[in-house]
């Protein structure tokens, strides 16, 4: 495992951990708002096994990445940053993104300047569509905005996310957790930017729907590089109805279903995730 740090505009930096062999075909994991690279959670370690070069950044305002002290948190700069990151790399990566991450992917190669050439060799959407189900997106806006104060330990933290994920086992250790949550002051707050927070909550109100679903329906459609989504089987945010409109709108995007995994789908079925972009990423080639 090495750690890398792109420089996305001038004197901003991106951090990103990497594991396998730099020579082959690389492939970058974005994870979801309120996350960071350490929520995918083994599937960096199981891509770099079969003969890949996985590279997991903290998006911008997560993690060791930079955080914007303008609140630039918005798709374009997220889409921006990413475009950065594929221009200082010696090939062309596969995009897995998750959520937030896949709506970035989707942006960015989607709305190239130039169409007649792709940024990556593929792109996967993590139960993530043009369009969303309010009501999933509103329990994640919700998990999110209810401990900005903190938590007093990690068992507390732990208890939280339990809430959230009541489906998934609970770790017998906090330590995969504790690298997502940042320790000052006497306590623990989760290593992401609230000013973030405010921004993605605006750019989800209902009145402004319809343009970001027909801007990203735009992007999907403009996609010629293979595509997958991977959608969780306990999903509230890609339901299926969600996912059948998509796929009838852009009939070129295969589809796997994870079954027994929520939005989350990496964390809550690591194995059969990292199953599906293995053999989705071999038959491409």
């Amino acid at each position: 495992m090495s750690i890398l740090r792109f420089e996305t505009e001038p004197g901003f930096f991106i951090t990103a951990e990497a594991q396998g062999n730099p020579a082959h075909k690389p492939i970058l994991l974005l994870h979801g708002g309120g996350q960071t690279r350490h929520s995918w959670g083994e599937t960096a370690n199981f891509l770099a096994e079969a003969g890949w070069y996985a590279i997991a950044p903290d998006a911008r305002g997560h993690g060791d990445s930079d955080w914007s002290a303008d609140g630039h948190y918005s798709i374009d700069y997220l889409a921006s940053g990413l475009r950065a990151i594929l221009a200082q790399l010696d090939q062309k990566p596969a995009l897995v993104g998750a959520s937030m991450g896949g709506m970035t992917a989707l942006i960015a190669e989607g709305e190239r300047t130039d169409i007649t050439e792709s940024l990556c060799s593929a792109v996967v959407l993590v139960d993530i569509a043009p369009k969303a189900e309010q009501k999933g997106i509103e329990r994640i806006f919700a998990f999110m905005s209810g401990n900005l104060n903190g938590f007093a330990s990690l068992d507390e933290a732990a208890e939280a996310v339990a809430g959230y994920l009541p489906h998934r086992p609970r770790p017998s250790d906090h330590k995969r957790l504790e690298k997502n949550l940042r320790f000052r002051q006497g306590r623990y707050y989760w290593h992401w930017d609230p000013a973030m927070l405010m921004v993605w909550k605006q750019k989800a109100a209902p009145d402004q729907q319809l343009n970001n679903e027909e801007r990203l329906y735009q992007a999907a459609r403009n996609l010629t590089v293979p595509t997958l989504i991977v959608r969780g089987g306990m999903s509230d945010v890609v339901s299926e109805k969600v996912m059948a409109e998509f796929l009838d709108s852009v009939p070129h995007v295969q589809r796997v279903n994870v079954a027994g995994a929520g939005h989350m789908v990496a964390g809550d079925s690591n194995h059969a995730f990292s199953r599906a972009i293995i053999e989705f990423l071999s038959n491409i080639d």
